[in-house]
């Protein structure tokens, strides 16, 4: 399983449980997958398709989050596609003929096409090895996000007993655990779950008092990367946008009362980075697959403390250190209010209401806030100090804001060390290179018309620009860079690597991953003996 994770997707080992649960699926066994956003949830059926040799099926709701990771299974070789309503009919038929002739390994569908039974019966023609429901968590009404055409899915054991089902979701409680599996019927289903602490994940809450300048402190922090700001209305994300593309701040709104083909439009100029800031209600964030958003701000509070984690989940899934940070007043709460007095079930209303009672005792907090945001899930901290919430780790910096009317100073969470948590990541790699390896890749990823991530991620990006590859084989070595990545990009690459090592006079440093050595050969001989192929 090892020589596939490198071949394919560039990496040398596995996150917590994945093995695990790639072993179990191997077996022909159901399972309920519980991991939190960022912690590789998609391996877990992406990589035992490959060991499969018929089709691995994957129902996932959103057709841009279909559609991002398609690209990026199509960057690392693997045969994938998808059928939503994005597709015209011909484009379709022409996907169906393709799976019908063992050319697609993975296919991502919707939840609402098993609505028809013609599409359930063409699914019963193929040689269906493994269905995956994403998002498990929109089959449950005791859920945060439950969407009514996840109920079609009741019936995939009565069409498919044979076909092994894994049910993944980053956020679901131990009520909404159980109504998944009873939901899917589920046989003997085996529950993995792992741990809900995002280690680096920085939260922090701010009082909403002179909210704007303090977000736009924020923001001078991330003026090159990816932010989502999380508002209560529609008008409310227009005017936080328009503020801040008015202070030169790259920044669109999201939210319902756009049309789809507006809505795609924003998505796909944050996605390819062409806007870092997207100002949006809950409407956007679940299809994005985006992994180097660094900052997620909660301009109102919200409403649960399962959609706070999911929307703080967009960040830094990349595994580098990103920030998430809750404006908070007690006023707010009227907003909140107001929606659920209109809620006509009194069981209904009482739930609701003790969810939000629950986030404001989260952001009144004077102890430690992921003890607590942990322990709603059940999930005991270990030791009364998580090191990356304000309350554990930070004192209060002076901040002079002349953006206000007279220069006042502003008290603005900060790491006790004085830095930003964002300032370094986990090696002390060259910025400079690091900027030109990003350029390249973004023109590359506009050539391509795919998102900068599908070419490589931040992670990768920053082994290039600390251990300063000289040669394919070195380059093999860089987390992320797989067969064909190696195969495609690797000389590209290694080009601005060499050029700069040269212009700086720059020592190479040792990667400890050449006891990978064997693996990488291997490596190289499968391209090797690909590019002598007719």
């Amino acid at each position: 399983m090892k020589k596939l994770l490198k071949k394919y997707f560039g990496y040398d080992d596995f996150r917590p449980l994945q093995e695990e649960i790639i072993n179990h699926v191997i077996k022909g066994n159901d399972c309920f997958v519980l991991m939190p956003t960022g912690g590789g949830k998609s391996l877990c059926y992406q990589l035992p398709a490959l060991k499969f040799s018929g089709l691995t099926l994957v129902i996932s709701p959103l057709i841009a989050l279909m559609k991002d990771q398609v690209d990026a299974l199509r960057a690392c070789g693997i045969k994938a596609e998808f059928i939503n309503s994005s597709l015209s009919l011909k484009q379709i038929d022409e996907i169906r003929d393709q799976v019908r002739h063992n050319e697609v390994k993975i296919l991502y569908v919707a939840p609402e096409r098993f609505g028809s039974m013609e599409f359930k019966e063409f699914l019963k023609t193929l040689p269906l090895d493994l269905i995956a429901v994403d998002e498990a968590h929109c089959i449950s009404e005791w859920g945060h996000d439950f969407r009514p055409a996840y109920r079609n899915l009741s019936s995939l054991k009565d069409f498919f007993p044979s076909v092994p089902l894994i049910a993944l979701t980053a956020t679901a409680t131990a009520n909404v655990r159980e109504d998944i599996i009873n939901q899917l019927q589920l046989q003997e289903a085996r529950v993995f779950v792992s741990g809900f602490n995002r280690e680096n994940l920085h939260i922090g809450v701010l009082e909403k008092k002179q909210a704007f300048p303090k977000l736009l402190t924020l923001l001078q922090r991330y003026r090159k990367e990816s932010v989502i700001i999380y508002c209560f209305s529609r008008k409310e994300t227009e005017t936080i946008a328009q503020n801040l593309r008015s202070n030169k701040f790259k920044a669109r709104a999201y939210h319902a009362g756009m049309n789809s083909k507006e809505r795609s439009a924003v998505q796909d100029l944050f996605i390819k980075d062409e806007v870092n800031i997207i100002v949006a209600t809950i409407a956007f964030g679940m299809g994005i697959d985006k992994p180097d958003v660094r900052l997620v701000v909660h301009y109102t509070y919200p409403k649960t403390l399962e959609g706070y984690y999911q929307e703080i989940g967009r960040a830094g899934r990349d595994g580098l250190p990103s920030e998430c940070i809750m404006f908070y007043t007690y006023g707010d709460t009227m907003k909140h209010e107001f929606f659920i007095r209109q809620i006509e079930d009194e069981q209904l209303r009482t739930r609701v209401q003790e969810k939000l009672d629950q986030v404001i005792r989260f952001a009144e907090l004077r102890t430690c806030r992921k003890k607590y945001l942990l322990d709603y899930f059940g999930e005991e901290l270990k030791g009364d100090n998580c090191r990356s919430c304000d309350i554990c780790l930070v004192g209060k910096e002076k901040i002079k804001m002349p953006e206000l009317k007279a220069e006042q100073e502003i008290g603005i969470s900060q790491p006790k060390s004085g830095k930003s948590c964002i300032s370094t990541g986990k090696i002390d790699y060259n910025v400079e290179l690091f900027e030109r390896l990003r350029v390249l890749r973004k023109d590359l990823a506009d050539e391509a018309d795919v998102p900068p991530f599908v070419i490589f991620g931040n992670t990768s990006l920053q082994e290039m620009a600390y251990y300063f590859p000289q040669n394919e084989k070195d380059f093999s070595l860089i987390s992320g860079v797989g067969a064909k990545k190696l195969e495609q990009l690797g000389e590209i690459f290694l080009s601005v690597i060499n050029d700069f090592v040269v212009e700086n006079n720059i020592s190479p440093r040792d990667n400890p991953n050449k006891k990978q050595d064997k693996l990488a050969g291997k490596i190289k001989q499968l391209i090797l003996k690909k590019k002598k192929e007719p």
